[in-house]
């Protein structure tokens, strides 16, 4: 079942964690990046099944990589996650082709369960 993904956020501590949960679950980390620039390059680099992605970042913010990123590939599958769970931002990722929105902290079972519906598992 190991479907690739690529951990995109600033914070160390918030990729161990979902890379912690993923791996135990069966998926495949191929690739962490700590902002939005660093997430569109290991996507062309990395071509992973999935992008699990802050929206908060410096240099470039999770909604303009996501952009790029489905410029790159238009039925790329983005999650986006945010402590801000703001009615605009939601909306602004959801209509650039976002897949699905996560607010942090994270419950692991809603994770698991977005990326499943995500990756159509």
């Amino acid at each position: 079942m190991a479907k690739s993904i690529l951990i995109v956020d600033d914070a160390a501590f918030m990729r161990m964690m979902l890379k912690n949960l993923l791996e135990k679950e069966g998926f495949e980390v191929i690739g962490e990046a700590q902002n939005g620039k660093k997430a569109v390059e290991a996507y062309q680099e990395l071509n992973p099944d999935l992008v699990l992605m802050d929206i908060t970042m410096p240099e470039m913010d999770g909604i303009e990589a996501l952009r790029w990123i489905k410029k790159i590939n238009p039925k790329a599958k983005v999650i986006m996650c945010s402590a801000m769970g703001q009615q605009g931002m939601v909306m602004d990722a959801i209509k650039s082709g976002a897949s699905d929105f996560i607010v942090k902290p994270f419950d692991n079972v809603r994770v698991l369960e977005s990326l499943n519906k995500a990756l159509g598992l």
